[in-house]
C-alpha cells in the first residue's frame, strides 16, 4: 500500500472515531497504534537479502542475528525495528532452514554469574 493510500486510510479512522476531533490527552496512544509494521512482502524481502548477504562457514549458514535483522528494518522503515517485526524475520528464516541468532551479544561461555 502506498503512502497516500495509507494516509487516506488513518485519516478516515480518526474521523470515523473522533468526529468531534481527538483529545490532546489520546494523542500518544493514537501514535503507539499507527507505528509502522513490515508487511509480509518485507518480511520475506528483508530475509532474502539477509540470507543473499549471509556469511558460510564449513559450508554451513552463519546465523543471522536479530542485530542484523533489526538494521535492515530500520533501513526500511527509517525506524526502529519492532520486536514483532523481528520475530516474524526469525521465523521465516528459520522456516527456509536458516540459522537465526536471537541474542547475539550474549557469550555462551561467560561464567561470571556462576563465578567459575
Amino acid at each position: 500500500m502506498d503512502r497516500p493510500q495509507f494516509l487516506t486510510k488513518v485519516v478516515s479512522w480518526l474521523r470515523e472515531g473522533y468526529p468531534n476531533g481527538v483529545p490532546s490527552s489520546d494523542y500518544q496512544p493514537l501514535f503507539a497504534l499507527l507505528r509502522r509494521q513490515l508487511s509480509e512482502e518485507e518480511v520475506t524481502s528483508v530475509s532474502h537479502e539477509l540470507i543473499k548477504s549471509g556469511q558460510m562457514t564449513d559450508n554451513r549458514p552463519e546465523p543471522i542475528t536479530s542485530i542484523d535483522a533489526g538494521v535492515l528494518i530500520t533501513k526500511i522503515t527509517d525506524e526502529l525495528p519492532l520486536e514483532a517485526d523481528v520475530e516474524r524475520i526469525r521465523k521465516h528464516l528459520e522456516s527456509m532452514g536458516w540459522p537465526f541468532d536471537p541474542a547475539p551479544l550474549t557469550d555462551p561461555d561467560d561464567n561470571s554469574e556462576t563465578g567459575d
